[in-house]
């Protein structure tokens, strides 16, 4: 199945892998020491900022629990503790990557766009073994501004050589679907957090399945694509 006009935008963490409990975990390790508990910080907590950046999550988090240490050293912390969990352990959702290689297979320029750090990204992929489908990354780290905003998924695009309308963002986070809507690409929209499905950034999304990974299959993403690229006459 030939699919030339569109590329294929990924986000990484709860889109691709199932990384978002090892973020959670890495944030504890970081604020522990400042005083957080699991109690504060509970998992309901940490889905509030799921598709936010790395670092943006920190300043509103360290402003919650008034946490006077330097940002920096806190996301240093942080990003030392996910990539402890991460090379230990994180799964692909298997559909995820099952739709990774058909596309590959199908020649489909693909990119990731993370708020997560460079060095998280390519621990991720390395130790998923989806590098060799992804060769091509971009971390919000390397953009002005992280999501909501579209800086991320713009870089992708230019990397890529593609221009924004034809690319097709695959998303779980309403912050990364408004940014897709920012930067004038398609979305595919599969919710982490099911209760986020009402989330008024979702309606702007092209496909939105509401169930998230259990209503989400390679072939159906496939087919729905080659609708996108091969639209029948009016």
């Amino acid at each position: 199945m030939d699919i030339p006009r569109f590329s294929v935008v990924f986000d990484l963490d709860g889109t691709l892998v199932d990384s978002e409990p090892n973020y959670h975990e890495a944030t504890l390790r970081a604020l522990g020491p400042y005083g957080v508990t699991p109690q504060d910080y509970d998992w309901e907590h940490h889905t509030r900022f799921i598709g936010i950046g790395t670092r943006e999550s920190l300043e509103l988090l360290a402003g919650r629990y008034g946490v006077g240490a330097p940002v920096d050293g806190l996301l240093d912390a942080t990003n030392r503790h996910y990539l402890e969990l991460a090379r230990a352990s994180t799964p692909v959702f298997p559909e995820m990557r099952k739709f990774v290689e058909l596309l590959h297979a199908d020649g489909v320029p693909m990119v990731v766009a993370s708020g997560s750090s460079r060095a998280a990204i390519e621990a991720v992929l390395a130790g998923t073994g989806l590098a060799p489908f992804l060769p091509t990354a971009v971390s919000a780290e390397e953009v002005a501004r992280g999501k909501p905003e579209p800086d991320v998924f713009l870089e992708a695009a230019r990397r890529l050589g593609a221009a924004p309308e034809r690319c097709v963002v695959l998303e779980d986070a309403p912050p990364g679907a408004a940014a897709a809507h920012a930067a004038g690409m398609r979305c595919l929209a599969l919710p982490y957090v099911p209760g986020t499905a009402d989330d008024p950034a979702f309606a702007t999304a092209d496909l939105l399945l509401r169930g998230g990974q259990a209503e989400f299959s390679a072939q159906g993403a496939l087919e729905w694509l080659r609708r996108l690229t091969d639209p029948q006459p009016s």
